[in-house]
């Protein structure tokens, strides 16, 4: 029966960072290879918050793989790295170079439509010599099976393909690796949500008022008291001509405390410290939000079944880790050692040699370590009990905290820490290390900024409104299968365009009466998504991705 259908020797779903590095080394070892994109151009469906490494350790960058990339695709460089503490109006900061720089060959701020948009054409020109090809707005919806076992994928737009290795690099909300048993949405702490907002600025002000060269840019992080006390942090990288700014918070502290994201981003926005930035000049060119794996929990030790890869999101692969935020370069070498796989099986009649090939590439190269430290698990065993949580919180609230912080010894051993990849990596995911430390250390060292803020973010409706979307009418991508609050009213708070007194967005919730009984019910209206997933993992959901090119577009990412 497949015998009918096209036959590629790869197919690559997906042509972000991940995508595009494994369909290039594929082309370079001479493999037929057809990419399939389902965004009107690669990048009108991705966010990210904006920084792609290249990692001096790391087998492959895409610098190595693209001439000119940094030139031609990203940003600015980053050569300054920041971490600010908040507690109110005081705030204490350190200087995160050390950490930055470590391991570190070079680091690009990025907008999404702008690098992958670029990385398809030259992706497009790489595929076209070895007989494929890019072809965008077309949604792959699912794997091919034959006599249970994959053989290739099935489109919206196209007839069934089939392929000898079929690369999944379709992002967070894969559905190749649900279909294939290989991920799944099940468990919030598994999960951050980030919202951004991207801003413009002129270059010569982004210059002066981050002390910069126009070769130069720079990074800052803030945690603390600021953010209703969810697990998380805020983000600022310093592009060309604009700032992406945003949080990235774990999703199941977000249903805790009933916070809403735009809420959370705002409160970041109209920080006084952000005031001296915006000079009270606020143009907000767009809102986006995306789910984000939590790669300590999640990236998967054998991301593969069959003849089918799993990398970058799909497989988890998302570094997240205190002020250590990695993950597009994490997705490039995992294509690349994925095609390099390939490369070495093929031929092979075993449909799964790539697969267990690609998971030592994974493994050997350092890679594994990287996205899930060991010495993480052996710290979350001990530091997120309750117990012990409960008991360093009061030693934090005591006077022996602000004791211990507040001294002149302690100030240069938590720079030390901050800086120090080994500490980082054992951080447990508690309030502690979010909030009550960061918090602390502001009041006990920090400097109290005296300007004020005048920005007024856009509103929510705003937002949307200022969004690009192709609707597909008629074909809801998102189906509610349970009404019931207790079943979906998450998703009302922590959609990042809903809201409790916000009509307008995707879920809303409102009291009907039925038989005399009143009762508060969910509803759902797709038209504003922006296909972040996130419902997908506190609602009960039936989620897919919309057909090719329909949706949101984002014009920067």
């Amino acid at each position: 029966m497949t015998d009918d259908y096209e036959h590629y020797e790869a197919i690559v779903v997906g042509c972000g960072p991940g995508g595009a590095a494994a369909a290039a080394r594929l082309a370079d070892h001479g493999v037929e290879t057809l990419v399939l994109e389902r965004g009107t151009e690669a990048g009108s469906k991705n966010v990210s918050g904006g920084l792609i490494y290249g990692e001096e350790s790391a087998p492959y960058t895409l610098a190595d793989l693209f001439d000119g990339f940094r030139e031609a695709a990203t940003e600015r460089p980053v050569t300054d790295y920041y971490i600010h503490n908040v507690a109110g109006n005081s705030v204490k900061t350190y200087d995160l170079t050390d950490l930055h720089e470590h391991d570190t060959d070079w680091c690009d701020a990025v907008l999404r439509r702008e690098m992958d948009s670029w990385l398809e054409r030259r992706v497009h020109e790489k595929t076209s010599e070895t007989g494929g090809g890019v072809l965008t707005n077309v949604r792959v919806n699912g794997l091919l099976e034959d006599d249970g076992e994959i053989v290739g994928v099935t489109c919206d737009e196209l007839e069934p393909i089939t392929a000898d290795l079929i690369v999944a690099a379709d992002g967070v909300n894969s559905e190749l690796a649900r279909e294939a048993g290989l991920m799944d949405w099940e468990e919030p702490e598994e999960w951050f949500q980030g919202v951004k907002a991207v801003v413009d600025v002129d270059p010569d002000a982004i210059d002066d008022r981050f002390d910069l060269d126009p070769d130069e840019g720079a990074a800052h992080l803030f945690s603390g008291d600021f953010f209703d006390d969810v697990r998380g942090g805020g983000f600022l990288y310093t592009n060309e001509a604009s700032l992406s700014i945003g949080t990235v918070f774990h999703l199941d502290s977000l249903l805790e405390r009933e916070a809403e994201p735009h809420e959370l981003l705002d409160a970041l926005l109209t920080h006084p410290l952000l005031a001296g930035w915006f000079k009270n000049e606020y143009d907000e060119r767009e809102y986006a939000a995306k789910l984000v794996p939590d790669s300590k929990k999640v990236a998967h030790r054998e991301p593969y079944r069959d003849r089918l890869v799993l990398v970058g999101d799909a497989a988890g692969q998302m570094q997240a880790q205190g002020p250590i935020i990695k993950g597009m370069n994490h997705a490039v070498t995992a294509g690349a050692l994925a095609a390099d796989a390939f490369a070495v099986t093929r031929g092979n009649a075993d449909p799964a040699a790539a697969g267990r090939r690609y998971t030592k590439l994974l493994e050997d190269s350092g890679t594994m370590a990287k996205l899930r430290p060991r010495r993480y698990d052996l710290a979350r065993a001990v530091g997120e009990r309750e117990g012990v949580t409960s008991a360093v919180e009061r030693i934090l609230e005591s006077p022996l905290g602000s004791l211990a912080v507040g001294n002149p010894i302690a100030d240069r051993l938590l720079e030390r820490a901050y800086n120090s990849p080994f500490l980082v990596s054992m951080l447990p995911d508690t309030k502690t290390g979010y909030v009550s430390l960061p918090t602390l250390i502001a009041e006990e060292r920090g400097k109290t900024i005296h300007w004020e803020s005048e920005i007024d973010p856009p509103t929510l409706e705003e937002r949307i409104g200022e969004l690009t979307y192709d609707t597909d009418v008629g074909n809801p991508h998102i189906e509610l299968l349970d009404q019931s609050l207790e079943a979906s009213g998450a998703a009302v708070t922590a959609c990042p365009v809903s809201a409790e007194d916000f009509g307008g967005g995707c879920y809303r919730s409102e009291a009907v009466k039925t038989n005399g009984t009143e009762e508060t019910l969910v509803s759902l209206d797709t038209q504003p998504c922006v296909e972040c997933g996130t419902c997908a993992v506190v609602a009960d959901t039936e989620w897919e991705h919309p057909r090719g090119g329909k949706g949101v577009e984002y014009r920067e990412g």
